[in-house]
């Protein structure tokens, strides 16, 4: 088994085709589409290949450490991932195809009329062993 984040983006990935903003969508198109992907999560939780799901608010604050005794750096010149992320999901399955198959299955979830969005996601394998690092 390997895992995969399936990662949806607001924007910063390929648009797709004829897809209306969700915040132009009605409250009954938001609540299918957030039906479907619950309904996806929970047919995958039946197989073993779910992980986790979360969708993320908009909100959010770049954060660093800048020193002891110092206060932290907020926001700096960056794309800011509360614009670009919109949540992901994390899958455990057997093969690159399968965790290809699903992100396919995904990507189709209803937007706007009821018709599947074709929404563009990035699929990430996890590493299995953390790099070496030498200094």
């Amino acid at each position: 088994m390997a895992k995969y984040l399936l990662l949806k983006h607001y924007r910063g990935a390929p648009a797709a085709a004829g897809c209306t903003p969700m915040d132009q969508w009605t409250p009954e198109e938001v609540s299918a589409h957030i039906t479907y992907m619950r309904d996806f999560a929970a047919r995958l939780e039946t197989t073993g290949e779910f992980v986790d799901a979360q969708a993320l608010a908009p909100e959010g604050t770049w954060v660093r450490y800048d020193g002891e005794g110092r206060p932290p750096v907020t926001d700096g010149p960056f794309a800011e991932t509360k614009d670009l992320i919109a949540g992901w999901m994390v899958i455990d399955v057997d093969s690159y195809e399968r965790a290809l198959e699903l992100a396919a299955e995904l990507s189709a979830a209803p937007g706007a009329g009821g018709k599947p969005i074709h929404e563009w996601l990035e699929l990430r394998p996890f590493l299995a062993m953390p790099p070496n690092c030498t200094e």
